[in-house]
């Protein structure tokens, strides 16, 4: 029951809006507002912050792992290195995408 009063009341509400967004006039501009840069901005600081956090708790696994068993550090060095180039490759692909965007 409950649910079937959100959805009605959804649907009216969706009902009411839309003949204003289709009289809407063509591609309005905000005056001095370049919201692309400010997305892009914005998206390519939470990349680089997430690649961050990413990258410390790889090398924080990393010296864990090679400290536990001093045997494997090669392999888990590699994997590591591995690991970090796919990351940082996030970061790489944002400012890709933002440079052709713009």
């Amino acid at each position: 029951m409950r649910k079937a009063v959100m959805i009605f009341l959804m649907l009216v509400f969706v009902i009411s809006v839309a003949p204003a967004a289709f009289a809407a006039e063509g591609n309005p501009v905000v005056a001095g507002v370049n919201w692309i840069a400010i997305s892009a901005a914005f998206g390519m600081a939470l990349a680089a912050a997430f690649c961050g956090i990413a990258q410390s708790r790889v090398a924080a696994a990393a010296c864990e792992g090679m400290a536990r068993n001093p045997g494997a550090a090669d392999a888990i060095r590699a994997a590591m290195i591995l690991g970090l180039v796919f990351i940082e490759t996030l970061v790489l692909f944002t400012f890709g995408m933002i440079y052709l965007k713009s």
